[in-house]
Parts: C-alpha cells; structure tokens; sequence
C-alpha cells in the first residue's frame, strides 16, 4: 500500500511543477486550512438562507466537529508528513506535523455532505471544490493519498451521523 501512496503522491505532485497549478493548489490549501472555507460558507448559508438558518449553523457545527475529530485522529496516529520522510518537497507550511487523516479533506466531505443536503446549489457546487480541495493537498505534496480518503471517509461519516440533527430531527 505504501508504494501505490508513494506514486499517486508523487505523480500528483509532479503536477505542481506547473506555476497555474501551484498557485491553485497553495490557494486552496490556504482557505481551507482549519475549515475556514467551509465554516465561512456554512456561516454565509445562514446568512443568506433564513429559512434553513438552523440548520446551515448545525450543518456548520458537523463540519466543524468532523474537522475536530481529525484533528484528535492525528494526535493518535502521528504519521509523519511526506516531506518528514523525505518523500517530495512541500509548496506549503503545514500547521501541524501529522499527516494522517486529512484534516482538509474531512472537512470538504463534511461540508460536501452537510450543505449538500440544504440546498441544491449546495449540492452542485461544494462537491466539485470540495475535490479540488482534496486533490490539491496532494499536488502541494503534504499529504498521502490514503490521509486523503480515510479523511474524507471521517467528514463523510461524520455529517452523516450527524444528518438528522442538522435538520432538526428529521434524517
């Protein structure tokens, strides 16, 4: 498993040797650090969507807590990131050590999930960036693949689990 990581690693990574690229990649990685960029979009759903406010708030809270809950993953597993074990260069600081799972791509899937089953326009548009999101974790080169999946697995788990409340106790 770890050869078939190491090749999807470094052939996406390859793929930031394109500056156009690059510059997405790091744009990405930037806004979603932390879940900012799928906390701010739960917050401008709220906003913008009064009918469903309850909602877009604990469907945030569910992206949040996803992104929480990789967090406390990381702290167990303590993979070292790609470029620790020398594996590619990085095009971006990380803002912790442990690589797996994806705290990024847990929170796409969660959003992904979540705001998805808000509102169509959700449903369209966050999956899409919410790939890219994942994809562009890897071209930056501080990810594996399988941190990828296993934390969109745990966004994904999580927003589910978590459905029902989100609206208001009707799964």
């Amino acid at each position: 498993m770890h050869d078939m990581d190491h090749r999807l690693l470094s052939a996406l990574r390859d793929c930031g040797t394109d500056p156009r690229v690059a510059s997405a990649a790091r744009t990405l990685s930037r806004t979603g650090e932390h879940g900012a960029l799928w906390i701010a979009a739960g917050l401008v759903g709220a906003a913008v969507d009064r009918e469903r406010r309850g909602a877009w708030l604990r469907g945030t809270a569910l992206t949040a807590a996803a992104h929480l809950a990789s967090m406390g993953v990381k702290r167990i597993v303590r993979r070292p990131r790609p470029a620790d074990r020398g594996d590619v260069e990085p095009l971006v600081r990380t803002a912790g050590r442990h690589s797996f799972p994806s705290s990024h791509a847990t929170s796409a899937a969660a959003a992904t999930v979540a705001y998805g089953a808000l509102r169509p326009v959700g449903a369209h548009l966050v999956p899409p960036l919410a790939a890219a999101m994942c994809v562009s974790r890897l071209v930056v080169g501080v990810h594996y693949p399988t941190d990828v999946a296993a934390g969109a697995a745990l966004g994904a788990l999580t927003a589910r689990v978590g459905a029902a409340w989100m609206n208001g106790g009707r799964g």
